[in-house]
């Protein structure tokens, strides 16, 4: 593994790696600067590797945690005489081991291919250098001519299947709001506890799991509030909680797109719950509220919606979580909450339903 010599990148790029069961990391080689232009890294650092490879035999892979493009994959390769993935491929490799529904796997299918896109753009100047292109029709433009055509006819089709899927959402959205639905998503950065949330107020069993990425589908299930927040409420059964996929630093923009008729649900929402692991060091809470929140102001997220739950609350502190608070955008509401304790499940309760109760004199109140 080569990646950045900060710890917060370190563990992530660690984390992507052992979310895929059959990848061992053998060793960490870290570099300042993953931007260079024949390998990504520095020439001296490439050679470092080349001589740890020589040297050990069973090294199948070397995951660099960096987009790169198609001439420094084929520089490293050619150098290293092993296979080299990028940060994106092993992005890509980890939704498609967790993909189960069709709309997930046609996202995924989707972002594949405006991955591949650049880089047969780029093969093709590279064959175009190298005489291989020698004229019209020469074997290499057939080759990548074909190649870019069935790329873009896939994106077409992807693309169309896509937004028939979105019709439907829509639809369903449509036919919740007549049914007086109140809609609750679960939003935050991968691994926050989203899932873990979700079990605990539909009694439902999802997987729960450290590696990143557990939840890629977008999951339904309904509420039942408590009968003491709600004692006089006939329509306490009318609400919906929505899980989806988390959030990670550095995912590329063709990715939330990719992403996007998913995410859309959740962010369609009348209550959109920011969630954030308060158990983490200060310094990597930041960096995941930044990032997570950058995503949701690039899909044009009503912020007024947004209520930030700070959850394993029973692993941090009262002046932590004070800390916590302090550090992030003072109109967002916030509270602690603890699916292991319980610890301010009773206040979510409260604030879902008193969130409901006035969406519903809303509605009344336009009508």
């Amino acid at each position: 593994m080569v990646t950045y010599p900060e710890e917060f990148t370190m563990e992530e790029a660690k984390g992507l790696i052992e979310s895929m069961s059959n990848y061992k990391i053998v060793k960490t080689f870290t570099q300042k600067y993953l931007n260079r232009a024949r390998f990504g890294m520095g020439m001296g650092k490439a050679e470092e590797l080349k001589q740890f490879i020589s040297q050990n035999s069973d090294i199948e892979k070397v995951f660099v945690d960096e987009h790169l493009s198609a001439k420094q994959l084929f520089n490293l390769e050619d150098l290293l005489k092993i296979s080299v993935i990028d940060r994106e491929r092993l992005i890509l490799d980890i939704f498609y081991s967790r993909a189960t529904t069709t709309e997930s796997k046609l996202q995924i299918q989707l972002a594949e291919v405006q991955y591949e896109i650049p880089k047969i753009r780029e093969n093709a100047r590279l064959m175009s250098k190298s005489g291989e292109r020698a004229g019209k029709g020469g074997m290499g433009e057939y080759v990548v001519d074909v190649q870019f055509r069935d790329l873009k006819r896939q994106m077409s089709f992807i693309k169309d299947k896509l937004a028939s899927a979105h019709l439907k959402r829509q639809e369903y959205r449509k036919q919740r709001l007549r049914k007086g639905m109140f809609i609750v998503s679960l939003v935050g950065y991968t691994s926050s506890g989203k899932t873990t949330l979700f079990n605990l107020l539909t009694d439902e069993h999802k997987e729960t799991s450290h590696s990143l990425f557990t939840t890629l589908s977008t999951v339904t299930r309904s509420l039942r509030l408590p009968s003491k927040v709600n004692e006089n409420d006939p329509e306490n059964s009318n609400i919906l909680l929505v899980d989806t996929v988390g959030f990670i630093s550095r995912l590329p923009h063709y990715m939330i797109e990719a992403f996007k008729s998913t995410l859309e649900e959740s962010l369609e929402a009348d209550l959109i719950l920011f969630l954030i692991d308060s158990s983490e060091e200060i310094d990597d809470i930041g960096r995941k509220y930044s990032s997570s929140l950058g995503v949701l102001q690039e899909l044009n997220v009503d912020q007024s919606k947004l209520y930030i739950l700070l959850t394993k609350a029973d692993k941090a502190n009262s002046e932590k979580l004070q800390e916590i608070m302090d550090y992030m955008d003072p109109s967002i509401s916030k509270l602690p909450v603890s699916s292991k304790t319980g610890d301010g499940l009773e206040e979510l309760q409260n604030l879902i339903y008193s969130k409901k109760k006035s969406r519903n004199s809303t509605i009344l109140g336009e009508s």
